[in-house]
């Protein structure tokens, strides 16, 4: 599968906003064998802003990812035309169509072409050092019943472009702490660090053992975690950047000192 026109161009905007947004610092890569083969890019969620540097980095390597996206975002009107136009894969997690999304992220996944970005948590990281949240077997189950290698993604730094907000955004008064934080952001112009790890080892589980998920979820996840320390090295304990919006809930199982 070639990637649509219309998202080629538009990773080159993307680009030029993450340039506009901060300094965007970009290390390791995918195997050459494994590009344009079918393949899982997992990374942790720092931010609002995760996905844009997600994308400009994984141009500077040379290829331009999928994303699963909520139903949401697809229905949306201009915005959700385009989103299908550039190939992105729908998922509602609350709804009944879960178990189709499923099978298209698989089917999409053995066809091969580009690869397809989650993010296993779920949601924008809220414990209290911005280490990862426990997440959700999602992704390792695709791999294993995709038969797909996965590559640990590791960001720092996004969180510190634009806050976290608002848990609904009805209306101006809740957009404006995006623009306001995104506007101090412009003037620091924060460092996007992406770390690109090497293939996690699934090569010894199953579909559908039992605990084979949990197995395959917590490898996944400890990859993330050591690629993001060496990125954070001297804010371990927690961010040096402080979001006041941002709320703080339970203790991450990955960070270093749990693992």
């Amino acid at each position: 599968m070639s990637t649509p026109l219309l998202w080629r161009a538009l990773t080159m905007v993307d680009r030029g906003f993450v340039g506009l947004s901060g300094r965007l610092r970009v290390t390791g890569d995918i195997p050459a064998g494994l590009k344009g083969r079918p393949l899982l890019l997992a990374s942790n969620h720092i931010g609002n802003l995760d996905p844009f540097v997600l994308i400009a980095a994984c141009r500077e390597i040379g290829v331009a990812p999928r994303f699963l996206l909520a139903g949401g975002l697809l229905d949306a009107p201009v915005m959700g035309p385009v989103l299908k136009a550039c190939g992105h894969l729908r998922v509602d997690r609350a709804s009944a169509s879960v178990g189709d999304a499923y099978h298209r992220t698989v089917t999409a996944l053995r066809a091969g072409g580009d690869p397809i970005a989650v993010y296993p948590e779920g949601k924008i990281s809220l414990d209290p050092g911005l280490w990862p949240e426990r997440g959700k077997t999602g992704a390792a189950r695709l791999a294993l019943s995709g038969k797909v290698p996965v590559i640990p993604v590791s960001q720092w730094g996004a969180h510190e472009a634009v806050c976290w907000g608002n848990t609904h955004v009805a209306g101006w008064e809740d957009f404006k702490p995006y623009l306001t934080s995104y506007a101090r952001g412009l003037r620091r112009r924060p460092t996007f660090q992406v770390h690109f790890g090497k293939p996690v080892d699934l090569s010894d589980l199953r579909d559908g053992k039992p605990g084979d998920a949990r197995r395959a979820h917590e490898r996944i996840m400890r990859a993330i975690t050591a690629g993001l320390a060496p990125l954070r090295a001297d804010e371990m304990d927690a961010p040096k950047f402080h979001d006041p919006t941002r709320p703080t809930t339970g203790r991450s199982p990955w960070r270093p000192e749990a693992a």
